[in-house]
C-alpha cells in the first residue's frame, strides 16, 4: 500500500508545482484557447486562457509512476505500463489538436478523420497488446469475457474484443472531452473517478486469486491490481493538483490534450481491472452529458426541433440562468452519486460472490 501512498502524493505535488511552470511557458508563446462564437457569451472572456494544461498531469503521472517503482524498489507491471500507454497516446493525439487550434486559429483543430485515425491505431495497440503478456497463472491484462464487477459469458474472441475495447476507449475519451466545457468540471469528476479505481485495485488486491484466498473460494481473476490502483491513484493526484489551477477562474484549460488522455485512462483501467460495464455507473456524469449531445443531434435532425437550448448539458443550465460554479458544483454532485452508486454494486456483488 505504501506505492499508492507514494504515487498519489507524488502525482499531486508535481502536478501543482508543475502547472504554473507551463501556464507561464503557454502564455509566453502566446498559446490560449480558441473560444467558439456559437458558444455561450459569458465564455468569451475566456478568450486566451493557456491551454493543453493536460501537459502538466500527463507528465505529473509517468513521472510519479515511474518514481514510485524506484523509491519502493517495486517492478513495474504490464497492466500498469498499458494503462500509461493508452493514457500517453491519446494525450498526444489530443496534443497535436490542441496545437493545430493555437497555431493555425481555427477552432476546429484536427480534421476529425486525421483525429479518429490517431485514437484508432492508439486504441488498436492497446488493446492487442493487452490480450498478450499472460502470467504464470495465464492471465493476460485484458479478457476476451465481457465484465461487470467480473468476467462473466463466453468468450467473445479476440477481435470483437477489440471491437469493443475501442468503442470503450472513443466513448469514455469523447465524454471527457464533452465534459470539458467549464472551469474545473472534467477534471473535479475524474478526480472522483480515478479515486472509484484506486479503492476498487486495493480491494482487488485484497481479494487477489494471485494470493491465498479465503475458504470459499472467491477471489478476483485479475492481473496486476495492485498495480492499477497505483496508475490510477497517481492520476487521482495529478489531477487533483492540475484542479488547483483549472477550478474558476481557470488559470489553465486542460484542452484535448488531457481530456482524451483522461478518457483513455479511465477505459483501461476498466479494461484491465474486469469492471467494463461498471465505468458506465462510475463515470455516470461522463454517460449524462455524451447521451445529452446525442439527444440533441438526433432530436435536431429527425424533427428539426432542439431538447436543449444547448449541448453539452451543461450549456443548457447556463443558457438557464444558472451560473458557472453552481453548475460545476451540482454536476460534481451528481458525479459523487454516480461514484457512490457504483461502489456499493462492486462491494454488493463481492458480498453476493462470497
Amino acid at each position: 500500500m505504501k506505492q499508492i501512498l507514494v504515487s498519489g502524493v507524488l502525482g499531486l505535488f508535481l502536478s501543482l508545482i508543475g502547472t504554473p511552470l507551463l501556464i507561464r511557458l503557454l502564455a509566453r508563446k502566446g498559446y490560449g484557447q480558441m473560444i467558439r462564437d456559437d458558444g455561450p457569451k459569458a465564455h468569451h472572456s475566456k478568450r486566451g486562457t493557456p491551454t493543453m494544461g493536460g501537459i502538466a498531469f500527463i507528465l505529473a503521472t509517468l513521472i510519479a509512476y515511474g518514481a514510485t517503482k524506484i523509491i519502493t524498489g517495486n517492478k513495474p507491471s504490464v497492466s500498469g505500463l498499458l494503462v500509461l500507454f493508452l493514457t500517453a497516446g491519446l494525450g498526444l493525439v489530443g496534443f497535436l489538436d490542441d496545437y493545430i487550434k493555437i497555431v493555425k486559429q481555427r477552432s476546429l483543430g484536427l480534421r476529425a478523420k486525421a483525429k479518429m485515425a490517431g485514437q484508432l491505431i492508439v486504441g488498436i495497440t492497446f488493446a492487442i497488446l493487452a490480450l498478450n503478456f499472460h502470467d504464470s497463472r495465464g492471465q493476460s491484462p485484458a479478457s476476451t469475457k465481457l465484465s461487470f464487477t467480473y468476467d462473466f459469458g463466453w468468450s467473445i474472441g479476440p477481435v470483437i474484443f477489440v471491437i469493443w475495447a475501442l468503442f470503450m476507449i472513443l466513448a469514455m475519451s469523447n465524454g471527457v472531452n464533452l465534459t470539458d466545457g467549464l472551469d474545473g468540471l472534467a477534471t473535479g469528476a475524474c478526480v472522483m473517478a480515478f479515486a472509484a479505481y484506486t479503492v476498487i485495485g486495493v480491494w482487488q488486491y485484497g481479494q487477489w486469486c494471485g494470493a491465498p484466498v479465503s475458504a470459499n473460494g472467491a477471489c478476483y481473476e485479475v492481473r496486476d491490481p495492485l498495480d492499477l490502483a497505483v496508475v490510477a491513484a497517481a492520476l487521482m493526484g495529478a489531477c487533483f493538483g492540475f484542479l488547483w489551477w483549472n477550478t474558476s477562474p481557470a488559470k489553465i484549460f486542460m484542452g484535448d490534450t488531457g481530456s482524451l488522455a483522461l478518457g483513455g485512462a479511465l477505459a483501461g483501467l476498466a479494461i484491465c481491472s474486469r469492471t467494463e460495464l461498471l465505468l458506465a455507473v462510475i463515470g455516470g456524469l461522463f454517460v449524462l452529458i455524451t447521451m445529452s449531445v446525442i439527444i440533441q443531434v438526433g432530436s435536431f435532425r429527425l424533427t428539426g426541433k432542439r431538447v436543449f437550448r444547448m449541448a453539452p448539458l451543461q450549456h443548457h443550465f447556463e443558457l438557464r440562468g444558472w451560473s458557472e460554479v453552481l453548475v460545476v458544483v451540482r454536476f460534481w454532485i451528481i458525479q459523487g452519486m454516480c461514484l457512490a452508486v457504483g461502489l456499493g454494486i462492486f462491494y454488493a456483488a463481492w458480498v453476493a460472490a462470497s
